[in-house]
């Protein structure tokens, strides 16, 4: 959402209200290009697995071994036992993205759409209906059942999916709803990682997690004594990582913790930082200096002015915001697509079609279709009717109708979930999850088309001037 404005304060402060709209648009985009290579990957995956003379190399490769090995210690190991290439992009690199997901939660909380109550209101709020309804939704379609456990599969929202589909619909999308349904993603994976957290550990070595907790315990102090090298905490995050995921508790949530730790301001005070960038430029003496004028190399003295004003410039962002930063294209264009190529990948072959209006995947699609959107667009709709917060600007409830819809692609997530929820149980338990994964495609498939079509026509024809939008 965007704070309201009047034209005079619009005036007078021009470059402080920007600054904000910029940083978003800049997140938005990263999200939405990595739902491009996201959809590439899921695609890929489904028309792989159902190839017959090549499916059996994909299925086979994702239980191949992983090593990293230290005399006969293997970094990549769980119970004494190596990680099969699955559990490592699950719980290895996954790890990394629910890091990112972490450093997300923290800048919001601190400078971005969390950081005020009132204007943070709106988007938690459809968060929460969009988590509660899904689930009660599943658990009344599976109570009694084997897959009851599964609850928690349609809650999440998937923000590279759901960006890059309003990004089909380039600048007709008001800037205010991007940052609502980006804003509401980043809540849901709160959500998730609650669920993750508490539902999803087995039995718990407490041994290594009171290490972990020291080590938790050193970061934070780290933390409190302003130490800002990158280095220190992601060497003492790798190791609550491995000690997390041999005690017992989802090593994914290490992840989160470590992010929380680390420091979000700068070594450099901008201001300090402008003296310093000031002082630097003012030894080049554009006029007389005639070596500038030319392509020439820079002379020694001139390098090290311009290497104070690099060095400058690192310290002036926040550990938080360069790891964050750093990480998104990794996380964006490689580790998320990892995850969907490999765990997207569903035998169609062998499913009866019929099984995707029954069982658990008529449950999940329930979940995310109707669940979804029931819960994100009434729970919304009493917060601006209650006038606990004001609607995003630009926006109509049609509009806001078409977000919730759009708020049903629960792919990355709820994959991950479904894994987790299912793993352990056999060849049972391998059938379940097909299933969920199926109904997870579809469901996601079914609620992006639904919000494609329903914002194409609840939208303005005209392309929307962001430049007057952040003027509002």
């Amino acid at each position: 959402m965007t704070n309201q404005h009047s034209s005079q304060s619009s005036v007078t402060e021009p470059s402080s209200h920007r600054l904000p709209f910029f940083a978003a648009r800049q997140a938005i985009r990263r999200h939405a290009s990595g739902g491009n290579v996201l959809i590439l990957a899921t695609v890929l995956a489904l028309v792989v697995a159902n190839i017959p003379a090549i499916n059996h190399y994909y299925f086979d490769f994702w239980n191949q071994e992983v090593r990293l090995q230290i005399g006969d210690f293997n970094v990549f190991s769980h119970g004494g036992e190596p990680m099969s290439v699955l559990e490592f992009i699950n719980d290895a690199l996954m790890a990394i993205f629910f890091f990112t997901i972490g450093l997300e939660i923290k800048r919001e909380v601190l400078v971005g759409e969390l950081s005020s109550f009132r204007q943070a209101l709106l988007p938690i709020m459809g968060a929460i209906g969009g988590m509660a309804v899904p689930v009660c939704i599943y658990y009344f379609l599976s109570k009694g059942t084997d897959y009851s456990g599964g609850a928690a599969i349609p809650m999440a929202t998937d923000i590279a999916f759901s960006l890059g589909v309003l990004a089909m619909l380039g600048k007709r999308v008001p800037l205010s709803l991007k940052i609502f349904l980006t804003t509401l993603a980043v809540v849901d994976d709160i959500g998730g990682i609650i669920v993750i957290a508490a539902f999803y550990s087995t039995h718990i070595e407490w041994i290594l997690l009171l290490y972990a907790a020291g080590l938790f315990a050193l970061l934070l102090l780290g933390s409190a004594m302003h130490i800002k090298s990158k280095v220190f905490y992601l060497g003492i995050g790798g190791v609550v990582w491995f000690l997390f995921l041999n005690s017992g508790i989802h090593p994914t949530i290490a992840g989160v913790l470590v992010a929380f730790c680390v420091p979000a301001s700068p070594v450099f005070p901008p201001k300090k930082y402008v003296k310093s960038i000031r002082r630097a430029i003012s030894n080049f003496n554009l006029e007389d200096d005639e070596s500038l004028n030319g392509k020439t190399i820079l002379n020694k003295q001139q390098m090290n002015w311009l290497k104070e004003i690099e060095s400058s410039s690192d310290k002036v962002i926040s550990p938080l915001q360069d790891l964050e930063d750093s990480l998104h294209g990794m996380v964006n264009s490689f580790i998320v697509p990892l995850f969907a190529f490999a765990n997207a990948g569903i035998l169609l072959l062998g499913l009866d079609p019929a099984s995707v209006v029954d069982g658990i995947s008529l449950a999940i699609i329930c979940g995310l279709v109707i669940g979804k959107f029931a819960g994100i667009f009434i729970f919304s709709w009493l917060t601006v009717f209650f006038k606990f917060a004001p609607m995003p600007v630009r926006a109509n409830w049609k509009m806001m109708c078409a977000v919730s819809m759009l708020g049903g692609i629960g792919f990355t997530v709820s994959l991950f979930i479904a894994t987790l929820s299912f793993s352990g149980m056999g060849a049972h338990g391998v059938d379940l999850l097909n299933h969920a994964k199926l109904g997870i495609v579809v469901g996601s498939l079914l609620s992006g088309i639904l919000g494609f079509v329903m914002l194409h026509s609840f939208l303005p024809k005209e392309r929307i001037d962001e430049e007057a939008e952040d003027a509002d």
